[in-house]
């Protein structure tokens, strides 16, 4: 042990999302302690058995719950302006559609470098505070080579997994032409963005993409060397699922119209059914059948989807709640998806979980167990977060 490290103790609950260190599938310890230093958790178990000099630094949570931070897997948060005009008139019955994802692609177009990057880092900062350490970021709301690039270089700026959303709709300038729209982004936007990201999206939804242009937008996509994600199901039955499986994407987001066939895909494959229940509530769109996915095995992601046409909130513990009362998980089941099932939707096995080697993302709670985050929903719970092993 070193001097230099960090002693979190007087843990009331501790979630490490390890079956072999705690209870149950989130691995819980009550009266726990976690050790952290050089950026990475280096001991964690019960408060009693805390090594001799595990650390010169002792931080005493009194009692409070600690979780893994929360891994939010699915943002578009490099945009112009907001919807907020469109949000009141759907609460009043107007439809929702793909197509008022044009009116932030003009507000994008139209906003400076500087404006881009104050208004991400401001929401980068805001998930943050609400218990957030990873965060994925799209593009999508730029749709010509420059806006796309542009977005990227805004996104890498504030995180590390970065999303080339190219075809999330064609731009009114391609109206009528989604072919030549597929092509531009095949022949163009993919070759020149793609050393700037990691993940390559597409919206497969009536209204944006069909299965066929989906297909050719990500298999371009893979040449490039990136690794496939989907938008898919939201506002329909559709093929959305099947082609995430078929092509191995890491996930496949919103998951709404699924049918027995879909369900039982994602069961047989690798893909990771990422729920966004912010969206719904937003849209007033059904709910996913949390249910039938969690019953048939399969891995299940949680994320807010912040947005500001169809999920304007950066907080998981909302989306959390929601998962809860709307969607029938458990809170176990719904802390799990935000966390070690976020870190299965990136890919990343370096996050999600406390466990020794793990990074240091952790997040305290004002409450003495992670079931107050669906119990007492719209409260402001996270009072502490550490990433990397640095309190932010």
């Amino acid at each position: 042990m070193s001097a230099g490290w960090t002693l979190i103790d007087g843990i009331g609950s501790l979630v490490t999302n390890d079956p072999e260190e705690g209870e149950g599938r989130l691995g819980l310890i009550r009266d726990a302690a976690v050790v952290i230093g050089d950026g990475a958790v280096q001991w964690v178990g019960p408060s009693a058995r805390v090594p001799d000099g595990a650390a010169g630094t002792r931080i005493d949570v009194e009692g409070r719950a600690v979780l893994p931070g929360f891994v939010d897997s699915h943002s578009h948060t490099v945009f112009g302006g907001d919807r907020a005009e469109e949000f009141a008139a759907r609460m009043t019955g107007a439809a929702y559609g793909a197509g008022g994802i044009r009116t932030t692609i003009a507000a994008t177009r139209a906003a400076s470098d500087e404006a881009l990057a104050a208004n991400a880092a401001r929401l980068a900062a805001e998930a943050r505070a609400q218990g957030t350490t990873t965060l994925e970021i799209k593009t999508g709301y730029g749709q010509t080579v420059l806006d796309e690039s542009r977005s990227l270089d805004v996104a890498a700026g504030v995180s590390d997994e970065v999303t080339l959303l190219a075809a999330h709709v064609a731009p009114p300038e391609y109206a009528g032409r989604q072919d030549d729209y597929v092509a531009m982004v095949i022949d163009a936007m993919i070759p020149a963005c793609a050393p700037r990201a990691t993940w390559i999206d597409v919206f497969c939804e009536e209204g944006a993409f069909s299965e066929e242009q989906s297909r050719a937008v990500l298999t371009a996509g893979m040449a490039a060397g990136l690794v496939p994600r989907v938008h898919g199901n939201q506002l329909s039955y559709g093929a959305g699922v099947r082609l995430a499986v078929e092509l191995g994407a890491a996930s496949v987001d919103h998951v709404t119209y699924t049918t027995d066939a879909d369900v039982e895909a994602l069961a047989g494959g690798s893909t990771v059914a990422t729920l966004l229940p912010g969206a719904d509530f937003s849209t007033r769109n059904k709910y996913p059948d949390a249910r039938a996915l969690l019953d048939a095995g399969v891995t299940v992601a949680l994320a807010a989807d912040c947005n500001p046409g169809t999920s304007y909130t950066t907080s998981i513990p909302f989306c959390i709640a929601l998962a809860v009362r709307e969607m029938y998980m458990s809170p176990d089941e719904a802390v799990w998806a935000a966390t070690a099932g976020g870190a299965a939707a990136l890919r990343r096995t370096d996050v999600g979980a406390l466990r020794v080697g793990m990074r240091a993302d952790l997040t305290v709670l004002e409450a003495p167990s992670h079931l107050h985050l669906a119990y007492r929903p719209g409260v402001p719970l996270v009072s502490r977060v550490f990433s990397a092993g640095v309190e932010r």
